[in-house]
């Protein structure tokens, strides 16, 4: 079973931080899949990756950049995993259970990243914790520290 971590977004955006957890993925050695809610976010994310700071470049890419399986870091808004990654991060609602419970999803770690400003985001957190708990997976809660570091909650 993969272990899936809940990280809470409340002081940073995911704009802010989602960079930087696919920079440390990429430090360790790890392909990372990014799926979010809708093809219009992933468009959106494919953008903020090539922008988010000037002095530095996280190669990745979508469907429509073609060769996904090259892709350290794949974007999509659907289940796939071409580029065999070890690492998944779901965002914008983005569900987990049904890409975890594929016999073939072989994930090291799963995120979910949910911004703790939205009620709604916070609500969806919660069932799918609860669904994940149930399915036998691992879950723990992570909140971001005022410091920028990640700290342990649950």
């Amino acid at each position: 079973m993969t272990d899936v971590w809940f990280y809470h977004l409340e002081t940073r955006t995911l704009e802010q931080v989602l960079p930087l957890l696919l920079e440390r993925a990429r430090a360790r050695g790890w392909r990372a899949v990014v799926q979010a809610g809708s093809p219009e976010r992933v468009a959106a994310l494919d953008q903020l990756l090539w922008t988010y700071d000037e002095t530095s470049f996280l190669p990745h890419g979508t469907l429509a950049d073609g060769a996904p399986e090259t892709q350290p870091v794949y974007l999509t808004d659907g289940p796939d995993n071409p580029n065999k990654a070890a690492i998944r991060l779901f965002v914008d609602g983005a569900v987990v259970a049904p890409v975890l419970a594929a016999e073939d999803a072989g994930y090291d770690r799963a995120v979910l990243m949910f911004d703790g400003r939205d009620d709604d985001a916070v609500a969806a957190a919660r069932r799918q914790w609860s669904a994940l708990k149930e399915a036998g997976h691992v879950v723990s809660y992570w909140q971001l520290t005022d410091s920028g570091g990640w700290e342990k909650r649950a």
